[in-house]
């Protein structure tokens, strides 16, 4: 009969799988704040060159199919120039998108206004998760149905001009990233993830929607 680890043995074990998580949550934390920079970066970029929606679409585009590059070489050293490669894309997306918002009059403010309320979000959320340390892992099922309704949704709106269908959906969206940061720092610290780069984009993608969407609707509702 195979003997159970004594207590030191099982001691070590989980200072060693501690230290690995707390790595692993420093390294996304790190990555996380480079490639939201680089981001800003090129959405500045692209915003100075005053490219159009069919650029913002192409990279976009283009950033969905480095996602995929990303998840395949998440393993090596190739990870992280792709990774950037990605957060490059999409944050130069939203170049055109910001310029539209520059041109009305509370249009500055807006962006402020957003930025500041994804920040607040984003840092509450993972301070109670990381103060806590409750797993959230329940949530992913509910979270996975809201992602796939949101899309089939966002897909419908593409037809159809119906202003109070689209800001439910970014309210609907705002709520669903903020469930996934939870989630997803949930399961950093909880040995879910233990990719730091995959748990950077999973981060960073959370981080991305909310603003996106939260400006949508603070656009909406300050719209006359």
């Amino acid at each position: 009969m195979a003997q159970s680890p004594s207590p030191y043995v099982r001691e070590q074990a989980a200072q060693t799988s501690l230290i690995s998580t707390h790595k692993v949550l420093r390294n996304t934390y790190a990555l996380l704040g480079m490639t939201l920079l680089f981001s800003a970066l090129m959405a500045g970029v692209t915003m100075a060159l005053e490219l159009g929606r069919g650029a913002a679409l192409a990279m976009s585009l283009g950033g969905f199919v480095m996602l995929f590059v990303v998840h395949k070489f998440a393993d090596s050293a190739k990870g992280l120039p792709a990774i950037f490669v990605f957060t490059g894309l999409l944050g130069g997306s939203l170049g055109p998108m910001l310029n539209a918002y520059l041109q009305l009059a509370n249009g500055p403010m807006l962006i402020m206004q957003a930025l500041a309320g994804t920040a607040v979000v984003f840092f509450s959320l993972s301070a109670y998760v990381l103060t806590t340390k409750k797993d959230f892992s329940f949530m992913g099922g509910f979270l996975m149905v809201g992602l796939v309704v949101a899309l089939i949704a966002s897909i419908a709106l593409i037809f159809f001009h119906a202003p109070f269908a689209q800001m439910a959906l970014s309210a609907g969206i705002v709520l669903l990233m903020s469930g996934m940061i939870l989630f997803d720092t949930s399961r950093i610290i909880h040995g879910g993830e233990t990719n730091y780069i995959r748990a950077t984009v999973s981060l960073y993608l959370d981080v991305y929607n909310l603003f996106v969407h939260l400006l949508a609707l603070l656009g909406m509702g300050g719209d006359d």
